[in-house]
């Protein structure tokens, strides 16, 4: 079966086959993409990401017929190097980023990625959320270094802006702040905002080259000890934040005082091309793992406008529920864990999740295909005086020993 490839019908799930595939080096063969519909075939944001594939890899090979309706992908050698990408705004940077993540420690060269497109939709996981959660769960598996970084530029009044709205705030506080304000500047990195539908927004992507993944043990993520998070807001009246801030903190702070929710309001060349604002919470365990939720505005002359106010508390209780579903990986990144952990040495690695969403299911079933690898799943029932939140999984599993051999020596 591995010589001849594997075969898939459908177009679900072709962004974790095709990853998947340039990991292994198996061939895969796509067949039947929405062959049934009145618009058959490859969407322009897949063969966008396609695209961007065969610019991060040498020697791919890549055949799509006519309608669209079958591919077949043969990976070459992952490369990486710099590389400029225009992503369409159909999906958000988010889409191409979850899988550069995947596939970026594994390149030959360190990898530098620009991306341009949409930086915050419904649809995808933002770039700020991405940042704040998937790269710490990647320094857990020893991916890290000075150039582990996803850019957004944000500006310093939101520093000023924290400050006021908190004059009772201590030096240390404030110089938290100022730290957490520096540290967003220097790794991935928002150039510029773009909302949904128009989206003219940049983002920078560094990540270095790691040889091999060390095997985790994280089945502890201990209780919630701050939370943080930034209202972005563009083309739109800098108060917005203002009001997001007011209202998601006017529902935590009844379970909370440590929490800092900073603005970030881009105006003229770096605020993208649509108007638009949102919400990301990111609440940190006394262990160090950080779960994460999201909210963003309708975008411009799509369905029914939304109230910052409205934005604020629902993004608020979208963070508590995440948080009862606990576990040391937050939802949008358990594929990406169990990616690591199923890369990592030919050791046992132990990862506790909350409940699995569907998307973590069917790569589970990918994982299989490709690497051969199986999870023993283990179910916890917090006891009732533990207040920890609903039933958590324990994955465990023996890494295939994989080897970055396309990595330079020096």
């Amino acid at each position: 079966m591995a010589s001849h490839g594997l075969t898939y019908e459908g177009c679900n799930f072709l962004r974790q086959r095709l990853v998947l595939s340039a990991l292994s080096g198996k061939r895969v063969k796509i067949k039947n993409i929405r062959s049934k519909d009145d618009e058959p075939g490859l969407r322009d944001f897949e063969a966008n990401f396609i695209r961007l594939l065969d610019k991060l890899t040498n020697g791919s090979t890549i055949e799509i017929n006519q309608t669209g309706t079958v591919l077949v992908y043969q990976p070459g050698l992952l490369y990486g190097g710099t590389v400029e990408h225009d992503c369409n705004p159909q999906r958000s940077i988010g889409y191409y980023l979850e899988a550069l993540l995947m596939l970026g420690p594994f390149m030959k060269s360190p990898l530098k990625a620009t991306l341009r497109g949409v930086t915050n939709d419904l649809t995808d996981p933002t770039v700020d959320l991405l940042k704040s959660t998937a790269l710490p769960v990647m320094k857990k598996f020893g991916i890290d270094g000075e150039g582990f970084d996803i850019k957004v530029r944000t500006s310093w009044y939101s520093v000023f802006v924290e400050m006021q709205s908190n004059p009772g705030m201590d030096k240390v506080a404030m110089h938290v702040i100022l730290y957490l304000n520096l540290s967003l500047v220097l790794h991935p990195q928002v150039v510029k905002r773009g909302m949904a539908p128009g989206g003219g927004g940049e983002v920078v992507f560094t990540c270095p080259v790691r040889k091999t993944v060390r095997p985790v043990q994280l089945t502890d993520p201990g209780k919630i000890k701050r939370i943080r998070g930034v209202a972005y807001s563009v083309r739109v009246s800098p108060q917005m934040g203002n009001r997001i801030v007011e209202s998601a903190r006017g529902i935590l702070n009844q379970f909370l005082p440590d929490i800092y929710i900073y603005t970030d309001h881009m105006k003229g060349a770096n605020s993208g091309k649509s108007p638009g604002f949102g919400l990301t919470l990111v609440a940190e365990t006394l262990n160090g793992y950080f779960l994460s939720a999201e909210m963003l505005s309708t975008p411009q002359g799509q369905g029914d406008p939304i109230l910052p106010e409205d934005l604020g508390r629902n993004c608020a209780k979208l963070l508590l529920e995440e948080i009862y579903r606990g576990g040391c990986v937050d939802s949008s990144n358990q594929s990406l864990a169990l990616l690591l952990m199923t890369l990592g040495q030919q050791d046992v690695s132990k990862v506790l999740l909350g409940p699995l969403s569907p998307y973590t299911i069917e790569f589970l079933r990918h994982i299989r295909d490709f690497f051969q690898i199986m999870f023993k799943i283990e179910v916890q029932k917090p006891l009732e005086d533990e207040r920890k939140g609903g039933d958590k999984v324990l994955m465990t599993c023996v890494g295939v020993g994989y080897s970055n051999i396309s990595k330079t020596l020096k």
